[in-house]
């Protein structure tokens, strides 16, 4: 049994937050006013480089969301371009106190970048995902003008599977900080929990730059959500000169508020170094208190109590925002899926922006942390259509030997002081059977594969025996920086992967559409803990988790429409989230809302009746058909019984609710008018209703939310608009093109309806709405002014609306 229990700690939403992601110095943004070119220009990481004509960008940026769609491109990246390009920043840095250190830190530039001061190289990072920080202390202009120069090479367009994006497209900083300070990263905090009172065992790094060895005061002091010190511990510490030194501390609190799933209750824990009784470093960590059980046989217990996870696998885009997403989208976005019912999210399959862990923190969602999608040899990767065609493999293969443990220590330090992180993913299907690993059990037949095997045992593929060995390496780079969390994997061919050493060197085993292989590992590898890695949207993978208790969860593909491994043209991207772009529940979100919410609540959708058998989880909330039509009504609720009213009246009889399909059904013809179904109890007292009703003729445009306030500082609205009819109803059947002008410091990033289909321009400011609806986004421009928007649509009555920006 794997079991640990876990006091883990979180970033803060607050001025701290800055430092507390790198963890020491003085933070700052250098988001603002760079200049850009989608050309590789030798000469451009010069001074003396004129970049007058270059376009002025802000960043997070992502080049490739704002390219021209064309067929003749990759539909693995959503038929969207690649390219490398150069980003140059002109930064007057002041002159230091005597000694002190200047550090430029990426979140993340995709891919391949190498990054210049002054033109001289800080290094490269060939990883488009990982964090990374430079000194560049030795080459800075101290009191005049600096040029930061970042060449990023995404000119294998296609490396992906999924649409990664190219360039900046995470915050960068700019750190200040004495030569004595605490290590990148350095504070780490891990608890354990004794009846009922809890011991944060907290380990602190500090690097000593200086020519000189130093002795060294470390205070931590932890603080309750009300800012009450509740325990306070001291450490000392000599450093030699140019060298690191580490403290442990211990610190004890007594009933500490656990954090969980509805009451997220966070500590702050303030790390303060002092030299010679003087502040020389501070940093502010977001943790919490919980506990974390994995059992073969119980599945997992969250602070002691069991549970079922009930994810889902987010890639890391936002539709038309493409890899460039502000805060503000990822909360909405997080919040809708937590509405729905979803308690745990995989990043597949790579690391995601620091904020999107701050926000798992503070609105209480699990995070499998997932690292690489592909090791040593390259994957398919589609060009042409989804599992059409003739694939390609660029790829990222050919950095994994020099880079595989490095990137994954500096993923693993990054992101370990999150209390939602449960478990640390080396690998997503690499073991995906002939892609590119073969074993000769897969001459033996499909049984035990959820993925397709292309073909029996291939003798010149990579051996999959290899695969033992690999796991190991990677387990041992996560278990070196933490060993808090269990360490994991996705197995796409769990019947070959069990012929070798690779489920072994997991401490819990995530299965990929196996869920036949369930019971059979269970009987087979009796100390094997098994999840869902990743799953279909049908009943079944479901009802293998719920039914079975040594399972502990599933993780849905996918959570939310993401952008690549497209369908031949015309398809922007994979369109089976629960949510779509725009992030509007789907019918199929409504669907899982009804297996996995505790609020009582139902959902209508109707499609015409041709198929019998035919019982959608896809079924628009729409009551628009020809009088006389045969409908199939469907109902999605979490109700023990259910009816159907036309008008008033019962039209279909009161249904129990059906444990294998999990939907109620009825076939009625079509009348215009209102239609409802009320959910019902065991005892037939109502619990919930839900209504859909026939509509006319669009005639005007909504907002739905008028009372918006943003931040002056990149500060992102989310206007949602919404066609309606004379009766204020939502036209769903309405495709309405609309236009978006601005009046005040704001700016346009994108217009997104959510179609798959609709291959037009997004980044411009007209667009046609999809299922009646449409969604903008809108950035402050830095000045505490009002921004106008208005949306108008020929024929239709417009809407407008202020945006208060403080």
């Amino acid at each position: 049994m794997y079991t640990n229990k876990i006091l883990l700690p979180i970033f803060l939403f607050s001025c701290f937050s800055a430092i507390s992601q790198i963890s020491f110095g003085d933070s700052n943004k250098i988001n603002d006013n760079w200049k850009f070119n989608l050309q590789d220009i030798s000469d451009a990481k010069n001074v003396s480089f004129d970049d007058s004509k270059w376009q002025q960008v802000n960043v997070p940026h992502d080049w490739s969301v704002k390219g021209q769609l064309s067929p003749t491109l990759a539909s693995c990246t959503g038929y969207l371009p690649g390219g490398i390009a150069w980003y140059r920043k002109s930064i007057t840095i002041p002159q230091s106190k005597s000694g002190e250190k200047v550090y430029l830190y990426f979140e993340g530039v995709y891919n391949r970048s190498e990054v210049f001061i002054n033109g001289h190289s800080l290094g490269k990072r060939p990883n488009g995902y990982i964090s990374f920080a430079y000194d560049a202390t030795g080459f800075v202009k101290y009191g005049s003008e600096n040029i930061i120069s970042v060449r990023v090479d995404h000119s294998q367009s296609a490396d992906s599977r999924w649409y990664s994006g190219s360039g900046i497209y995470r915050n960068v900083w700019l750190v200040y900080a004495n030569p004595v300070h605490i290590a990148q990263w350095g504070v780490y905090a891990y608890p354990e929990v004794k009846k009922g009172n809890g011991i944060l065992n907290v380990e602190v790094e500090v690097e000593n730059s200086s020519k000189e060895k130093t002795s060294l005061t470390i205070i931590n002091e932890l603080f309750s959500q009300d800012r009450k010190s509740v325990a306070k511990s001291s450490s000392k510490v000599e450093v030699a000169a140019n060298q690191k030194g580490k403290i442990a501390a211990k610190i004890n609190v007594k009933n500490p508020q656990l954090w969980d799933l509805d009451n997220p209750n966070l500590y702050e824990l303030k790390t303060t170094v002092l030299q010679n009784g003087k502040e020389i470093d501070k940093t502010v960590t977001q943790t919490g208190f919980r506990t974390f059980t994995f059992d073969p046989n119980n599945g997992f217990a969250l602070n002691g109590k069991w549970m079922k996870m009930k994810g889902v696998c987010l890639h890391h885009d936002a539709g038309v925002l493409g890899s460039a997403v502000p805060r503000e989208v990822w909360k909405t976005r997080l919040k809708t899926l937590k509405e729905i019912g979803v308690n745990a999210i995989r990043t597949s399959h790579n690391p995601q922006a620091p904020d999107f862990y701050e926000l798992c923190d503070e609105l209480g969602l699990l995070v499998l942390n997932e690292a690489y999608d592909e090791w040593e040899f390259p994957k398919r990767k589609w060009l042409q259509g989804w599992n059409y065609g003739t694939p390609g493999f660029e790829g990222s293969f050919d950095i994994f030997a020099d880079w595989a443990e490095r990137d994954l220590e500096d993923f693993v330090r990054r992101d370990r002081n999150h209390l939602s992180v449960f478990a640390w993913s080396i690998g997503n299907e690499v073991d995906y059977p002939n892609d590119p690993y073969s074993h000769p059990v897969l001459d033996k037949g499909t049984n035990g594969f959820g993925q397709a095997a292309y073909g029996g045992y291939k003798k010149d593929a990579p051996d999959a025996m290899r695969l033992g060995a690999i796991a190991k390496r990677l387990v041992a780079a996560v278990k070196k920086y933490d060993k808090s969390r269990p360490a994991t994997a996705g197995l796409a061919g769990v019947a070959m992967s069990n012929e070798t050493e690779y489920p072994g060197a997991l401490d819990i085993t995530g299965y990929n559409y196996t869920e036949s292989k369930y019971q059979e590992d269970h009987k087979k590898y009796p100390q094997r803990v098994i999840y869902g890695s990743e799953n279909t949207h049908n009943i079944e993978p479901w009802l293998a988790v719920k039914n079975n208790k040594h399972i502990f969860g599933q993780f849905l593909w996918t959570g939310i429409d993401y952008l690549g491994e497209s369908g031949r043209w015309p398809s922007r991207g994979f369109y089976s989230g629960l949510v779509d772009f725009a992030g509007v529940i789907k019918p199929r979100g409504y669907f899982r809302q009804s297996l996995w919410s505790d609020k009582p609540m139902a959902y209508l959708g109707t499609y015409p009746l041709t198929n019998e058998k035919d019982i959608s989880k896809d079924a628009w909330a729409i009551w628009n058909y020809e009088t006389g039509q045969k409908i199939r009504v469907v109902c999605y609720t979490n109700a023990a019984k259910a009816r159907l009213e036309l008008n008033g009246k019962v039209v279909g009889d009161t249904k129990s609710y059906d444990e294998k399909t999990g939907i109620i059904y009825w076939d009625i013809p079509f009348v215009s008018g209102k239609l409802e179904v009320v959910g019902l109890d065991k005892s037939d007292k109502e619990v919930t209703h839900y209504a859909i009703k026939t509509t006319n003729q669009p005639v005007e445009l909504v907002i739905d939310n008028k009372d918006i306030t943003i931040s002056r500082d990149k500060g992102v609205a989310k206007i949602m608009v919404q066609v309606k009819d004379q009766n204020g109803l939502p036209v769903m059947l309405s495709d309405n093109e609309v236009k978006c002008t601005i009046s005040g410091p704001g700016t346009l990033l994108g217009l997104e309806a959510g179609n798959n289909s609709d291959m037009t321009d997004y980044t411009d400011n007209v667009q046609r709405v999809f299922h009646g609806h449409i969604a903008a986004y809108i950035q402050a421009n830095g000045e505490a002014q009002p921004i106008k928007i208005k949306f108008t649509s020929q024929w239709l009555k417009p809407d407008e609306v202020t945006i208060n920006v403080k």
